[in-house]
């Protein structure tokens, strides 16, 4: 039986607060020595997975050492007493772990604050193909989600207080561009600190979807091999043309298998006829498992929006719902079948679960998904597919308690090897 997280504190704010404690972290320190330390999963440096590392020796859990957000010492006591003179900030963690921090990607988060109240929001951009765009834009204009971000808003640090330590958003839209997306720090307090942009451009977004306000999708498809073929104008066609030699990914919204099918056909024509690189994900992705060996063999891979899939949409309705409508889960089988796959979002306030959803995937598959793979869903899957490389300064989340999927963890400290810090919450 899971002992609970001691929330005396979070109970005792929400009172005091009115239901809005502060969110932000209590201090912040450069270095710190985490004691008790039961299990750390480090980034492998040949690739981009993950490994765990057990602390324990003998029965007595060990010490990781961060000097300026950096993890410079795991092991025993005895390996890092060097660094533990004293002068350093001790947290003990009680048979805790480190895991990496957790990349959040789906929902506008960073753009919008209160969903139904639109002067929280930075708004929705201009959808070229249904009506005309200002003349003061210019021609082939395109919009960048990093020129709307706003911090601090609490969907955004609920995520950082339950691991999420970036986000990466594309602008909001509705309609077939969507847009360069940005990733971002999501315990940063404005654009200007240090770490807040990780990466000012992120991907190429569009979405192909079937509805009656949009083109048809033959028209959309077509309008995308245009542009790939380097028919834009201006900066629209700028950046489809890095997309296209595989400079930065293509990130496409579409639920539906034949959609995903047509654009497997797209690449293979446009690598003859443009001689195209492109690296495509494909986001939502409700029938992906309808395609799952050719998109393992086009190197295609998924950003699951719905973990726990459910048919919305009537373009979406093929689901593979796993236990115990099906064998399978949809995260599982895609695996199985080498396709890369992130787990993503839809709505801000789901951003806080994302541990939760990996460790879903997890169960789901019967111990098949082991939990290094399962946090590779949500940390460094997530950055490959979208194009983020955090290798060099990774972030940590440092669990209280147990480990990352047991319900008596919680998160007490963040490690940021950008912002060279820990976050004590």
């Amino acid at each position: 039986e899971p002992k609970v997280p001691n929330f005396d504190k979070d109970a005792k704010d929400a009172v005091k607060y009115e239901g809005l404690p502060p969110l932000l972290p209590s201090k912040s320190v450069n270095s710190a020595v985490f004691l008790n330390v039961q299990t750390v999963y480090l980034r492998r440096e040949a690739n981009r997975g993950i490994e765990s590392l057990s602390l324990n020796y003998n029965g007595i859990n060990g010490t990781v050492v961060v000097l300026n957000g950096k993890i410079v010492c795991h092991g025993s006591h005895a390996q890092c007493a060097s660094y533990t003179d004293g002068n350093l900030e001790q947290i003990d963690l009680q048979g805790g772990t480190l895991s990496p921090g957790f990349v959040s990607f789906g929902a506008p988060l960073g753009l919008q604050e209160i969903d139904q109240e639109p002067s929280t929001n930075d708004g929705s951009n201009y959808a070229p193909i249904l009506k005309n765009v200002p003349n003061i834009l210019g021609k082939g204009s395109i919009i960048q989600a990093a020129d709307g971000l706003q911090f601090q808003g609490r969907d955004t640090l609920l995520g950082y207080r339950n691991g999420v330590t970036i986000a990466v958003t594309a602008p909001v839209h509705h309609g077939f561009i969507g847009g360069l997306s940005v990733a971002f720090g999501t315990g940063s307090i404005n654009r200007l600190a240090k770490g807040a942009i990780v990466k000012n451009v992120a991907a190429l977004h569009v979405s192909i979807v079937d509805d009656v306000e949009q083109p048809s999708i033959a028209t959309q498809i077509s309008l995308l091999r245009s542009l790939l073929s380097g028919h834009g104008e201006g900066l629209l066609g700028k950046w489809f043309v890095k997309a296209a030699n595989g400079e930065i990914p293509l990130v496409v919204k579409t639920q539906n298998a034949d959609v995903m099918a047509t654009l497997l056909d797209l690449l293979k024509e446009l690598s003859q006829t443009v001689n195209a690189k492109i690296r495509l994900t494909i986001v939502g992705g409700a029938e992906a498992h309808l395609i799952a060996k050719e998109l393992g063999q086009a190197g295609v891979g998924v950003i699951l929006t719905r973990p726990r899939p459910f048919p919305a949409t009537w373009s979406g309705k093929k689901i593979l719902p796993g236990l115990p409508l099906s064998k399978e889960g949809q995260a599982k089988y895609l695996l199985s079948h080498n396709v890369t796959v992130g787990l993503g979002i839809e709505e801000s306030w789901q951003a806080r679960n994302a541990w939760f959803d990996a460790a879903w995937v997890a169960i789901e598959a019967g111990g098949s998904v082991d939990k290094e793979t399962a946090l590779s869903l949500i940390s460094s899957n997530v950055e490959y597919l979208l194009g983020v490389d955090v290798q060099n300064q990774p972030d940590y989340v440092a669990w209280h308690g147990g480990d990352v999927f047991d319900l008596s963890s919680k998160v007490v400290a963040i490690v940021s090897g950008a912002k060279e810090r820990i976050d004590v919450l």
